[in-house]
């Protein structure tokens, strides 16, 4: 967002101003700041949740298909980066700002807490999880499980 207000405040809504050399400064600090904040917490979210919440049996499938999309939507961003900046001008900022308020609130809601637990136990958290249970079957749970549940 900070971005896109400086963006928005030097160059107008055209988008065609040439901006100063401290405004090109401090929008290069933002970009470094967005990336190196990114890259520490919500870059790392796509290797390390899907290494913990498959069960053993399928987690390298599991993986390597989060993997793959991953690489995939990497590839779609970058090839459409530009001509949405083109089109949405420094609001392609705000874009991008909405979409991780979006995965926030989807990991704050959906996504249950596993640390400290033995991956062998994970399956228990999504079969109390207020949404995922329905998902989760007797037999994902094994049959020392399904005897307390």
């Amino acid at each position: 967002a900070a971005i896109a207000c400086v963006l928005g405040l030097s160059t107008a809504r055209s988008g065609t101003s040439a901006l100063t050399k401290n405004q090109a400064t401090l929008v290069l600090i933002f970009m470094c700041s967005f990336s190196a904040s990114f890259g520490w917490s919500w870059g790392t979210l796509s290797w390390v949740i899907p290494s913990e919440i498959f069960p053993l049996e399928i987690r390298p499938a599991g993986q390597s298909i989060s993997v793959a999309i991953n690489f995939g939507t990497t590839f779609i961003l970058a090839q459409l980066f530009l001509a949405m900046l083109c089109n949405f001008k420094y609001w392609i900022f705000v874009f991008y700002v909405v979409w991780i308020m979006i995965m926030t609130i989807f990991i704050a809601v959906f996504l249950p807490e596993t640390k400290g637990l033995p991956l062998e136990d994970v399956n228990k958290v999504w079969a109390q999880h207020w949404y995922w249970k329905r998902f989760v079957t007797p037999e994902q749970l094994g049959p020392s499980d399904t005897a307390k549940k």
